[in-house]
């Protein structure tokens, strides 16, 4: 029978209250704070704004728990962006959207760093047993290594397996946890060429390797062009994510009959960066939509998520998304009983 998981993919808006805080502290602005640096007033208002997005996560009722990566004021680019051997450039564009993040400029080598574990580990220290399972939330390598600047190994095979060394390093430190989701939309937008496509399956097999949890490569912002979905496949991974809001998702659906699934699946149902909240009926409908149009598959597991990082929305409306995933995935469950 198939399990169905209610979660999110992390990198949750900062709570309101949370950045009045900041602001009074620090005149707060985004990418003010470098990992380490921040007083213990600051980090005060992270480790509270941290037991408010558990505690939200539990009252939706999600089956899965993230530490929510509030500090991440360069989104997915942070891991580079607070590292010792990382410049921030300028201020560039995230992907097509009107969020913006600190180029990180790679000038020495890429150490392990312990910025996220000590996250991570923060928020496990939240959850007892009667909780749900502790997900960790890191950037894919190739779209790490997509958004950055490379200044010291010179040759894109080299980075990118350099990047995803890296990350590994990152993932050893966590502390126990169910599932690993690597957000990898730079699959979809910019996808790798022909010289560093191959690699690419190499990169995330060197990150899932560090863990002993469910790891799942989450892509969004569309649809995986056929080249970039095969080669993902080629991964050790447990679950590949697709985005079910886009308007493409049909070639989704066509790439998963042509080339094949992973056992598990997560589905980006409830769309992260609109502030309609849809209906539970609704995200699982999206849900159901994609299963039964990929013939003689019976997932093992289907993991229903926002489609993006909720990073983009207000508060209110991401909590009331947070519900409904959390419904949704208990209507999947009713349903399949």
């Amino acid at each position: 029978m198939t399990e169905f998981v209610g979660t999110t993919p992390g990198l949750f808006p900062l709570p309101d209250h949370a950045k009045s805080e900041l602001a009074d502290l620090k005149g707060h602005q985004k990418g003010d704070l470098i990992s380490g640096d921040e007083p213990e007033s600051i980090t005060d208002v992270y480790d509270d704004a941290r037991s408010t997005v558990v505690a939200e996560q539990r009252d939706a009722g999600l089956d899965r728990v993230v530490e929510g990566c509030l500090r991440w004021d360069d989104m997915l680019a942070h891991p580079l962006a607070v590292h010792d051997n990382v410049g921030t450039g300028g201020i560039v564009r995230y992907y097509d959207n009107n969020n913006f993040y600190r180029d990180p400029c790679v000038t020495g080598e890429l150490t392990p760093s312990g910025d996220v574990p000590s996250e991570v580990a923060a928020a496990a220290d939240l959850l007892d047993d009667t909780d749900p399972p502790l997900q960790a939330t890191l950037p894919g390598p190739y779209s790490l290594a997509d958004l950055a600047t490379d200044e010291f190994y010179g040759d894109d095979r080299e980075f990118l397996a350099a990047v995803a060394s890296f990350l590994a390093a990152e993932v050893e430190a966590f502390p126990a946890h169910g599932t690993l989701f690597l957000l990898d939309p730079s699959l979809v937008a910019t996808p790798p060429d022909d010289d560093l496509a191959a690699a690419v399956p190499e990169a995330i097999d060197t990150v899932a390797g560090a863990t002993d949890a469910d790891v799942v490569v989450y892509t969004y912002f569309g649809a995986l062009d056929e080249k970039t979905y095969a080669h993902l496949l080629d991964a050790d991974i447990d679950a590949v994510g697709l985005d079910l809001v886009d308007a493409d998702r049909e070639t989704t659906v066509y790439n998963a009959v042509e080339y094949g699934i992973t056992d598990d699946v997560a589905l980006g149902v409830a769309d992260g960066q609109n502030t309609l909240v849809e209906s539970p009926e609704t995200l699982r409908e999206r849900a159901a939509w994609f299963t039964d149009q990929v013939p003689a598959t019976d997932f093992e597991r289907v993991y229903l998520s926002t489609n993006t990082e909720p990073f983009y929305l207000p508060v209110n409306k991401h909590r009331a998304k947070l519900d409904a995933v959390g419904a949704a995935a208990d209507l999947e469950r009713e349903v399949h009983a």
